[in-house]
């Protein structure tokens, strides 16, 4: 049984048939990537998992458990929490209350303090800033908190949507280290990424999603050699 397993999962919005029967799993332990062009269904894909948008046929298993219907804040009870696109930090709240939000299910106060400082052994750059207001923090620092905020609520399965999306290149080798270590820690991740080189790098399996459907399926390497991916996601 794997651990989050989609299976001909069909979602619409209003009249778009956004995703066509798509099937995924990922088995404790993994990092398996999505790759695809912009419209291609990914991110409705993580938002579907995560309880966000509705599916309209098939189904969402998490360690044997249907959870097609359960509402979102309850999956990230369950252990499966996102790192949106965009990033989506509270502006307006500091470092440090945005990862305490990521906690607002638990009530082990001394484990959440705890897990916080975890975060901050992660991402040494948020311990620089965490009473700063996090609207000030760069682009990169910004989806540090993301990813360290959607970890605060100890998930077993983390969803990570674009998280290069717009940063510098040399915090995107960070982030790549640290998503490399979250799995080293004992997290699956599933990983939507536009860098597709740098997705296929770290990933085990992978996904091609084109118009909604998957394409192709196989081990990372594989599709990183794959003279069709190369052409398409890999400049050649």
């Amino acid at each position: 049984m794997s651990q989050l397993a989609i299976e001909n999962l069909d979602v619409y919005y209003g009249a778009v048939h956004a995703l066509k029967g798509v099937s995924v799993h990922a088995e404790a332990g993994e990092i398996v990537t999505l790759i695809g062009a912009n419209g291609a269904g990914k991110t409705t894909l993580l938002r579907t998992i995560s309880g966000l948008v509705p599916a309209k046929s098939g189904r969402v298993m998490f360690e044997g458990k249907d959870i097609t219907r359960v509402p979102a804040h309850e999956i990230v009870a369950l252990g499966l929490s996102q790192s949106p696109e965009g990033r989506m930090v509270f502006a307006n709240l500091s470092v440090e209350d945005n990862l305490e939000l990521g906690a607002y299910r638990r009530k082990d106060k001394p484990e959440i303090r705890k897990d916080r400082d975890a975060m901050f052994q992660l991402f040494p750059r948020l311990l620089e800033r965490r009473k700063q207001l996090s609207g000030t923090l760069s682009g990169g620092e910004q989806q540090m908190l993301a990813i360290a905020r959607a970890l605060m609520s100890r998930p077993r399965v983390v969803l990570l949507d674009e998280p290069s999306l717009g940063i510098a290149p040399l915090l995107v080798r960070d982030i790549f280290k640290n998503i490399v270590e979250i799995n080293r820690r004992g997290v699956t991740v599933l990983l939507v990424e536009q860098n597709a080189h740098m997705a296929l790098s770290i990933a085990r399996r992978g996904y091609v999603l084109e118009t909604g459907k998957v394409v192709l399926e196989d081990e990372a390497a594989k599709l990183a050699a794959n003279p069709e991916v190369k052409a398409a996601y890999l400049g050649g």
